[in-house]
């Protein structure tokens, strides 16, 4: 399996300042200094709110800010009063990672829609980046340069789960106005399914945002949009798969302006999503391609953490998705049956050495070929 290049542990040092910087900051525009944070239990988890009085007096306005087993999140209630906002060292950062580092910048009106969206709550609100404007995050999350061919794209997708978008009682702007800040011409797609909704907006520049959620309801549920309370009036498509995608995603910074704090799908099970989903797009032109764009993400994903040793992790999603059932067992191996001979052999091989790693039996996984590879290569007690 190829190495991919590995960033210098300078510029990984850098990113690592830039994560905890914005966030910091996020906090400081997020949340007033005339409120307070409150802790509330709801149905035996503790979540953050922020309460601020009402301007008529009459109570307080609460807004959520995130679960209390957080410690990124937590850390920054307890010191909120002491974080101060730094816009131009921040611009720095960013400057340095993507001129000197080469890492990669999202297009303009890409990374505008997506501050947007941060501002008005979005991330706050456990909402998820995914697609490739996500895939663009990962160079810098893994360290290491990530096949930029894979990284163009001409929209920006989005994933809440909806018993999140039900259960914070909270609520962004509405879509379409915070939309307009970064492009007056945005307007509705109205639903196919039903005109009343949208999940999809669009410039005049054919610059689509796209609102997703996990279908965890019938088949006759797909297509059809799911009203998302926190998505200022918004609805979301029902995908299939998607609850595995944007489990226990992981904070990044996309390289735009003083950089903006986003959630992404982990890594591996990023990776492990495109497997499946390359191979279930419909055959017409447009698919095609981009089921290729998929499995090329997918690889150069799998290929920077095999070179960073993380054939645990590659292994924890792949088993996962393979518990789940014959189709996505089917998806998996339909899709990994397109790459060509040595990195078939190499992936199988390396997951089989993360299987080993996990305690578990690679021939329950398909890898039996490869047990006798992957044990050779495990280091020998002494």
């Amino acid at each position: 399996m190829a190495p991919s290049q590995r960033l210098d542990i300078t510029y990984q040092t850098l990113y690592s300042e830039l994560v905890q910087r914005s966030l910091d900051e996020n906090f400081i525009s997020e949340f007033s200094s005339n409120g307070r944070f409150v802790a509330v239990e709801v149905k035996g988890k503790k979540y953050w709110y922020f309460d601020t009085p009402k301007p008529d007096g009459g109570g307080q306005d609460r807004r959520y800010v995130g679960p209390v087993d957080d410690s990124e999140i937590t850390k920054r209630v307890e010191a909120f009063k002491d974080l101060k906002a730094d816009l131009k060292g921040r611009r720095r950062l960013v400057s340095t990672l993507t001129r000197e580092a080469y890492l990669p910048r999202p297009l303009p009106v890409t990374g505008q829609v997506v501050e947007v969206l941060g501002k008005a709550g979005f991330f706050r609100m456990r909402g998820v980046l995914i697609g490739t404007v996500a895939y663009q995050c990962y160079s810098a999350v893994l360290g290491r340069r990530l096949d930029a061919v894979a990284m163009q794209t001409g929209d920006a997708d989005f994933a809440q789960f909806h018993e999140t978008s039900v259960a914070i009682k909270d609520s962004m702007p509405p879509i379409l106005e915070v939309l307009r800040q970064v492009d007056p011409t945005f307007r509705e797609i109205p639903s196919q399914a039903d005109g009343r909704v949208s999940t999809q907006f669009v410039s005049r520049d054919n610059f689509k945002v796209e609102f997703l959620t996990p279908n965890q309801w019938s088949d006759d549920q797909a297509g059809k949009p799911v009203p998302m309370p926190a998505l200022g009036g918004a609805a979301a498509s029902p995908l299939r798969f998607l609850d595995y995608l944007i489990y226990q995603p992981v904070r990044a910074v996309l390289l735009h302006g003083a950089g903006v704090p986003v959630l992404v799908p982990s890594p591996e099970r990023y990776a492990i999503h495109k497997l499946i989903v390359g191979s279930r797009r419909k055959e017409d032109r447009d698919a095609t391609a981009k089921s290729a764009k998929d499995r090329l993400q997918a690889r150069s994903i799998i290929e920077a953490m095999t070179a960073n040793r993380q054939h645990a992790d590659i292994a924890s999603a792949f088993t996962e998705a393979w518990d789940r059932g014959d189709q996505w067992r089917a998806a998996i191996r339909t899709s990994i049956a397109t790459y060509d001979d040595d990195f078939q052999s190499s992936l199988r091989t390396e997951l089989a050495k993360g299987v080993i790693e996990l305690g578990s039996d690679p021939a329950g996984y398909d890898l039996s070929d490869e047990l006798a590879k992957a044990e050779a290569s495990q280091p020998r007690p002494k």
